[in-house]
């Protein structure tokens, strides 16, 4: 509802007026986004749109967008605002869609790339699967995303998607289940494994593996659609902000690990250091300048990305800040080249062009992995409501009311049926993504063209599948200097969240629980690995078996049940008397 056709006059704080008057209205047709009393005819707005210097640039600060912000100089004047349907200038929607394509980037390529990998909870597959994977990532994105952005009516006053800059990405939170899945396969005989001359475990590529994990994606996703039947605050009452905080931080936390992994040179087999053979040295010894893992020269490499990220949010202009994942693995992988860590031999055989399809997976159904699955998709559930009402509050649109709750149920259902097309896709499932509401805060667009425009991008770039293998190219320590760093923002969105809470005595006592044994697992691995010695030949109490060694041994599952558990069976305590006997005792 614009603002000429409330009824009844609001009270704004000041912030709120300064983003009001920047509205158009009657009186002030020119106005940001101002269409005037009467719109003019579609192909008239075209034509302007395209025979204009307005129509394609518009007044816009392209120079404060691209301008270094030096510590203690003053700052620039911002931007207007430009809200959800405001009209935009071509070039500047062209311009920040690439910003929120730069800004996912790295979040969209890490699954893929960790996934296809090597190591036995990997799936080792060669350039070309790996290459594809890329591919297949960001084609499925970029569509998926423009049906959550564009917010298709459905009856009974509901929508398919929020109506605003909502893009969607391949959730971190699958992969630890993911790579404790692939490592059970392997260990089952489902994948292959191999011993090497020098007695080195080999795991063989499985792309059967990905084809089981997406087969029980498509089961499982039906949660997250059931979910978002129920109102926003029933989900929070059983499943509250202490639980997806202990769940976030966890699964932070057990990523951190994988990419301080690719950070010292990979997680294949030459992570042991084997004294000779094919993987004494990282990747392997037919790899350019290969040396051990752990070498000084790996972790150099990851640290140069690393310390590219610190200095562009130092002294970066706000487009570079956005963007400063994807300028620090620029960095990265030009010193690589030039120190010859690189082989061109990938992207030359590499295809010009590729589409979904491509490469295609036997699809199947993973007995031990539709529990995990399950809780991964509640997990979703929860992280975007708290994503779509961020995206709500940087667009200032509705934070509450019945818009608002639409918009929340709106974009549970995209989020749940994009996951179930992601994976016929043969890409992971996808979800809402947080970071590009730092774009939106930051350039003070919030237009939807904008979001278009990214889609068109990441469709792009999947299309040349040229650019997915200069990517896989990449050394395995450039790729974690980035990893690491993007899987700690990940923790720390855990942390924020457990910030908020009130912190009596029983929610202590949750998260106490809870990360004693989430955090135990992740540190030691094996503590429940011996815990079934079932040996016989029953299919489905083996199957059910390996399902719960996989709950306990991914950290944020088993802490996440645990914290749901004791939110539904502990008592909530009045939190003044607890105050009072604090006081008291002291």
């Amino acid at each position: 509802m614009s603002v000429e056709e409330k009824e009844t006059p609001i009270a704004f704080t000041q912030s709120e007026q300064t983003v009001v008057d920047t509205l158009p209205t009657k009186e002030d047709p020119d106005a940001v986004g101002g269409k005037g009393e009467e719109k003019q005819p579609l192909h008239t707005r075209v034509l302007k749109a395209v025979s204009t210097r307005e129509g394609w640039f518009g007044d816009y600060d392209y120079a404060w967008l691209c301008t270094p912000q030096l510590p203690f100089l003053s700052k620039r004047g911002e931007p207007p605002f430009y809200g959800v349907n405001d009209k935009i200038p071509i070039f500047m929607a062209a311009v920040l869609g690439l910003q929120h394509a730069l800004a996912m980037l790295g979040g969209l390529i890490t699954p893929p790339i960790v996934l296809g990998g090597a190591g036995d909870g990997h799936l080792n597959l060669d350039a070309d699967y790996k290459n594809y994977m890329i591919s297949a990532a960001l084609i499925s994105c970029g569509i998926l995303t423009i049906f959550s952005i564009t917010a298709l009516p459905l009856p009974g006053n509901r929508q398919l998607g929020t109506g605003l800059i909502s893009v969607l990405g391949t959730s971190f939170a699958f992969v630890p289940v993911a790579e404790a899945g692939f490592k059970q396969m392997y260990s089952s005989g489902f994948c292959k494994t191999i011993i090497g001359a020098d007695g080195t475990s080999v795991p063989q590529p499985c792309p059967e593996a990905w084809g089981a994990f997406l087969g029980t994606c498509m089961l499982c996703c039906w949660i997250e659609i059931a979910l978002s039947q129920l109102p926003a605050k029933t989900i929070k009452k059983v499943f509250p902000p202490l639980v997806s905080g202990i769940v976030l931080t966890l699964v932070g936390v057990e990523l951190t690990g994988t990419g301080m992994k690719y950070w010292a040179g990979g997680s294949g087999p030459c992570l042991s250091r084997p004294a000779t053979g094919f993987f004494s040295k990282c990747p392997n010894i037919a790899a350019p300048n290969a040396v051990p893992w752990g070498h000084a020269n790996w972790i150099g490499l990851g640290f140069s990305v690393w310390v590219t990220i610190v200095l562009i949010e130092v002294i970066g202009s706000p487009f570079m800040k956005s963007a400063s994942v994807v300028i620090g693995l620029a960095v990265g992988y030009i010193i690589a080249a030039a120190t010859g860590y690189i082989s061109t031999s990938g992207m030359n055989s590499a295809p010009a062009v590729t589409f979904l399809w491509v490469k295609t997976f036997p699809i199947s159904i993973n007995g031990p992995l539709v529990i995990p699955c399950l809780f991964v998709f509640i997990v979703l559930t929860l992280e975007n409501i708290g994503d779509v009402t961020a995206t709500c509050d940087v667009s200032n649109v509705e934070v509450e009311g019945p818009v608002f709750e639409k918009r929340i149920r709106g974009g549970l259902l995209a989020d749940g049926i994009a996951a179930f097309i992601s994976t016929l896709f043969t890409n992971a499932p996808v979800t809402t993504f947080a970071q590009n509401n730092g774009v939106i805060a930051l350039t003070k667009c919030a237009n939807r063209q904008a979001g278009y425009w990214c889609c068109f991008w990441l469709i792009l770039a999947g299309v040349f599948s040229k650019f997915a293998a200069f990517i896989t190219a990449m050394p395995d320590a450039v790729l974690g200097g980035m990893t690491s760093f993007l899987f700690c923002n990940v923790a720390v969105s855990g942390i924020r969240i457990l910030a908020y809470c009130k912190w009596t005595r029983r929610q202590r006592f949750i998260a106490s629980c809870s990360f004693c044994i989430g955090l135990g697992v992740i540190i030691v691995p094996s503590w429940f690995t011996h815990f079934f010695t079932y040996a016989g030949d029953n299919a489905a109490l083996k199957g059910f078996l390996d399902a719960i060694s996989i709950v306990v041994s991914t950290g944020y599952c088993i802490s996440g049940f645990i914290a749901i558990f004791l939110n539904l069976v502990l008592p909530e305590t009045d939190e003044s008397t607890e105050i009072q006997s604090r006081v008291h005792a002291h």
